[in-house]
């Protein structure tokens, strides 16, 4: 089968997959109950895409290839197909995608399992990764932009798909409009960019784009990063992200882990050549996105809820990632979405198979009457750490893969996060060695962030998985293992997050040579890279790979040392040392508390005393005008309804001779 048509047919299956289930769904109610056949087929067709892809890789040539669907739009001098494109970057993304995307399906049929929405979950989910090909694949800005708008409103549909919950609808709500956010500036700058070079397609952005007018190309870059600030959770467009929990844990691993989250890195990288012609813009990226990896850290430290604390760690990495973008290294940044896709995916899913557990202890405390025993005089939360504690004994193979995740995500050497962060850091201190005084900010930053991901991900598996359990009536209440539906993805995506990171092997090793995902990308790829003049020596690299490694493994050490030892007396140790700092930190930096009252109590206030008013009276009174005039005049016209032959026979005559009179004169 011809390449064009694999790919339409790996964007198809996923909206025939949510067309079927959504569809079928709605009109066969019986369907509703058939879990099995609902979840295979969601399953199913976001498989077939990834083997697809998969086998499309392999006979990939080196040369794009471009899928014209059918003429889109023609307005003037612009002209939008509906055209995919097939490239280095797109195919690796896809494959990350439709990967990571069937074995969330796979775990999703065991996690949602008796939900009565089931079959609505899985036509979302298949919806999301239609939008999210669309996103990936598409071959201009305008087909990118679909997909782009695609994914926010299926993140809206699946973060509050447990709607009856008010807080989940208020996170939906408020994932969706700080989107909007970012949305109108990528626009804006799409407008910029036609305006200037009059298409927006890629191939006349990437060949014209970088000859812009350089006040047209700041401002058109400075644009699509605040579009990728929002989409990709970066200060000051970043609180959406950590409320989004409130969806079932798959969403956030799909979303917040894999995808959509990392729409915004695949822009820029997609985009590369015309963000390398802004310099000025390129170190906003690097310092904002150090500086929301820090502050993302540090509030990590401080939470409790399980999910809360890997949301923080997502906007963390996001800003790592953008850090490499900011510092030219666009191929590190698609390498460390690639290796977060793996040990964030897992982190997510094992949080998701402790809920589960927990959700069995709740039950029978309920059950039992003591709902309400649960620490600190609190009602008892299933997401709450404090609450957990032992689960290895119970969990044994959730406990083994968190593990594996949470050094990958620290940074212990070997596993795949040590050689994408160990990347990032060595660019930034690249950045800063060849005379950007902002690289050495952005290196120092980073190390200081590696330290602090180690200490709260340690954190986090040790209060959850060790010591002993401290939920109440331990002795005779135990959670058990997640069934094979939800495990299995585990195992598999710990693996990943093992030997992911060899396809980035750094430079020290064989000069280079070895490096696949640079050479796959860069070198003679569609992602630029910042040329540098000046390389450090190989005992400089073997120094900077050695100082990374011992962050890790120190923030590891005094995780498992402070928290293995004094368990939640750490907390208050810590809030103790550190102070009014600690509750910044605790706080959250305090930034939805300013957003309310900067923003949107003043926007509501506004619109209650100054727009409510407006609509009543106005608005309201040129409608009820209207239909006041509209029955006025009815009322008067109906006279000339006499129901005398006569009238109406003269009315005729008259009628004739003002046209005669219209004809001749």
């Amino acid at each position: 089968m011809q390449p064009e048509l694999l790919i339409k047919l790996v964007i198809l299956l996923p909206l025939v997959g949510a067309a079927v289930n959504g569809l079928g769904g709605l009109f066969v109610p019986a369907l509703r109950k058939q879990e099995g056949l609902v979840g295979m087929l969601g399953t199913a067709m976001v498989l077939i895409p990834f083997l697809i892809t998969v086998s499309l890789f392999v006979g990939y040539e080196g040369e794009a290839i471009i899928s014209h669907a059918f003429a889109w739009m023609e307005a003037g001098d612009l002209s939008v197909d509906f055209a995919y494109r097939l490239d280095e970057l797109s195919l690796l993304m896809t494959m990350i995608i439709t990967g990571v995307g069937s074995l969330i399906h796979v775990y999703s049929m065991g996690y949602m399992h008796g939900d009565d929405g089931f079959w609505r979950f899985f036509a979302y989910l298949n919806l999301f990764i239609f939008a999210m090909l669309n996103l990936v694949l598409g071959d201009n800005l305008v087909v990118l932009f679909l997909g782009w708008e695609g994914v926010g409103l299926c993140s809206y549909l699946l973060i509050g798909f447990w709607y009856t919950d008010r807080n989940n609808s208020k996170a939906a709500n408020k994932a969706f409009i700080m989107n909007r956010v970012g949305d109108f500036a990528f626009l804006l700058a799409m407008f910029i960019i036609f305006r200037e070079i009059g298409g927006l397609d890629f191939n006349t952005i990437l060949t014209q784009g970088p000859s812009m007018d350089s006040g047209m190309t700041t401002a058109a870059v400075l644009l699509l990063f605040i579009g990728a600030t929002g989409k990709s959770a970066q200060i000051p467009l970043f609180t959406w992200l950590p409320d989004a929990m409130a969806g079932p844990t798959p969403v956030s691993a799909l979303i917040h882990a894999a995808t959509m989250v990392t729409s915004g890195l695949y822009l820029l990288a997609r985009l590369s050549p015309i963000v390398l012609a802004a310099p000025g813009v390129m170190t906003v990226i690097a310092i904002v996105g150090a500086i929301t990896a820090l502050v993302a850290a540090t509030i990590a430290i401080t939470q409790n809820d399980i999910k809360k604390v890997l949301a923080y760690s997502t906007v963390s990495q996001l800003g790592f990632m953008f850090m490499a973008a900011g510092v030219g290294a666009f191929f590190v940044a698609i390498f460390h979405v690639m290796t977060h896709a793996f040990f964030k995916g897992c982190l997510f899913l094992g949080s998701g198979s402790v809920i589960h557990g927990m959700h069995e202890v709740e039950h029978e405390l309920e059950h039992d009457g003591h709902g309400h025993d649960g620490p600190s005089d609190t009602a008892f939360d299933p997401q709450d750490m404090r609450t957990m504690g032992g689960l290895k004994q119970f969990m044994p193979a959730t406990r083994m893969t968190f593990l594996i995740s949470t050094l990958a995500i620290a940074g212990i050497p070997l596993l795949s996060g040590f050689f994408s962060k160990d990347e990032i850091l060595f660019k930034a201190f690249l950045f800063g060695y060849n005379g950007y005084a902002a690289g050495w900010i952005v290196y120092g930053i980073g190390l200081i962030t590696a330290l602090l991901t180690a200490i709260y991900m340690t954190r986090a598996y040790v209060l959850t998985f060790e010591g002993e359990p401290r939920w109440p009536r331990a002795d005779t209440i135990t959670p058990h293992e997640s069934p094979w539906q939800m495990t299995l993805p585990l195992w598999v995506l710990a693996g990943l997050s093992i030997v992911g990171g060899y396809l980035g092997l750094p430079a020290v090793i064989a000069h280079g040579e070895l490096n696949w995902i640079h050479h796959w990308l860069s070198d003679g790829g569609p992602v630029a890279e910042l040329v540098k003049p000046e390389h450090v020596s190989l005992t400089v690299e073997w120094i900077l790979i050695g100082v990374g490694s011992l962050v890790a493994i120190l923030g590891v050490w005094l995780g498992w040392t402070w928290y293995g030892r004094k368990g939640l007396e750490q907390d208050d140790i810590l809030a103790e040392r550190f102070g009014g700092l600690y509750k910044l930190w605790q706080g959250k930096y305090f930034f939805d508390e300013a957003y309310n009252k900067t923003i949107v109590r003043p926007l509501i206030g506004g619109s209650y005393h100054g727009l409510a008013p407006f609509d009543k009276y106005v608005i309201d009174g040129l409608v009820n005008f209207a239909g006041f005039f509209t029955r006025g005049l009815s009322f008067t016209l109906r006279y000339l309804q006499t129901g005398l032959v006569h009238s109406y026979a003269a009315a005729i005559v008259f009628g004739v001779v003002l046209l005669i009179w219209l004809m001749l004169f």
